[in-house]
């Protein structure tokens, strides 16, 4: 019986650690979230000035939902001109410039949200950090549907290695385990 145990045992270890190297050498099949073409009640732009705020005008212009959410401190100001720039009313626009985290972004959107009455919401965020968004968003507020569509800068799908991808991508694995670790929210 102890040998029956220990053989599932280093066959977990075993599979464990080639499903960690094939994240890690294959991170946008791993890291991307794209729920596909969908509509919802708002967008969420979470902070970051990586090509977020044109995927939302992007995808209100494709009339995906009527209305987004800014969220995110230093980037909110920014990110909503770029919005406005290309098209967006500031009518539909709304601010949650407090957010300092992913996880202050789900916790400080999601009374918005509610209070706005949306159940179908899509999120913008970088390719790489679409897991972990959609995992914190779920995990405060299983009562809201939640989508992602991500922004594709630096985007390589057709790249079989991890050469060129920034730091940001190799730091996003820590945080997966991090936020999975520290606040229960496992993006797996």
């Amino acid at each position: 019986m102890k040998i029956l145990f220990l053989r599932i045992l280093i066959a977990l270890f075993f599979v464990a650690i080639t499903l960690a190297v094939a994240a890690f050498l294959f991170p946008q099949q791993f890291l991307t979230i794209d729920s596909g073409d969908t509509k919802a009640d708002e967008l969420v732009v979470l902070g970051g000035e990586d090509g977020r705020a044109e995927r939302a005008v992007e995808l209100f212009k494709q009339g995906a939902a009527p209305g987004i959410l800014v969220t995110g401190y230093g980037d909110c100001e920014s990110n909503v001109q770029v919005l406005e720039k290309n098209g967006v009313p500031a009518k539909v626009i709304t601010l949650e410039p407090k957010a300092l985290t992913t996880l202050e972004n789900a916790e400080f959107s999601i009374p918005l949200l509610r209070q706005m009455g949306a159940h179908r919401v899509i999120l913008v965020t970088s390719w790489f950090h679409s897991r972990r968004a959609l995992a914190c968003f779920e995990h405060f507020a299983p009562d809201i549907k939640f989508y992602s569509r991500p922004c594709y800068s630096d985007y390589q799908p057709k790249k079989l290695n991890r050469e060129g991808f920034s730091e940001y991508v190799n730091i996003e694995y820590a945080k997966l385990l991090e936020y999975g670790i520290l606040h229960g929210v496992w993006p797996l």
